[in-house]
């Protein structure tokens, strides 16, 4: 298959080479995966896109996804964040970057690393999924919503289920490719069992 049979992004390059190299491969660097939690809270009520355009932004204004610099972060800190034009500017998406870094340091702590806590729900494996179609993709699952609860437990905020499927999507905890594209089978090949 051509990669005009890609899921997304065919008219915009970000959005291209996000697809074809990140979404759906199994991230497990610590780091990424909490920058990937301040993006996901970040688009909630927002497109995909408006977000991963301002990743760079995200990435500087986050010293470069550190949890741990994160949450020492005061509220000046945070104020100068919300006079970034290159952030969503929402005063408690921001702050729910240094909440979570918290809780975050405590999920490492607890597992050893905020990766083995999130990859035991798929027992560490990539679930494969084999939808054809957009309409197949649900937007939450069993397994979101009790990812969530868990988060939201621990003080974790802007991790409902919505958000918690569209990150085990863009961690790689699930492939939802659609069958038709390119990057279905690859996945499959490379992290499947």
């Amino acid at each position: 298959m051509n990669k005009d049979t890609r899921c997304f992004g065919n008219k915009d390059p970000v959005m291209a080479e996000y697809h074809d190299t990140e979404w759906g491969v199994p991230l497990h660097d610590d780091n990424e995966l909490y920058g990937l939690l301040v993006l996901e809270g970040a688009q909630a009520g927002l497109s995909w896109r408006t977000v991963l355009h301002r990743r760079e932004a995200y990435r500087e204004a986050f010293a470069g996804f550190d949890p741990l610099a994160v949450a020492e972060y005061t509220p000046e800190k945070l104020e100068d964040i919300r006079e970034n034009s290159g952030v969503i500017r929402n005063k408690l998406k921001i702050a729910s970057a240094v909440k979570n870094a918290k809780a975050f340091i405590e999920i490492q702590s607890e597992f050893g690393s905020f990766d083995k806590y999130l990859w035991q729900y798929v027992d560490d494996t990539p679930v494969m999924n084999g939808f054809s179609s957009w309409k197949e993709v649900p937007a939450e699952t069993e397994l979101s919503k009790q990812i969530s609860k868990d988060l939201k437990k621990r003080g974790l905020t802007f991790v409902g289920p919505t958000i918690m499927y569209a990150y085990m999507q863009s961690v790689g905890m699930v492939n939802d490719h659609l069958t038709t594209c390119f990057r279905y089978q690859q996945i499959v090949d490379e992290y499947g069992q």
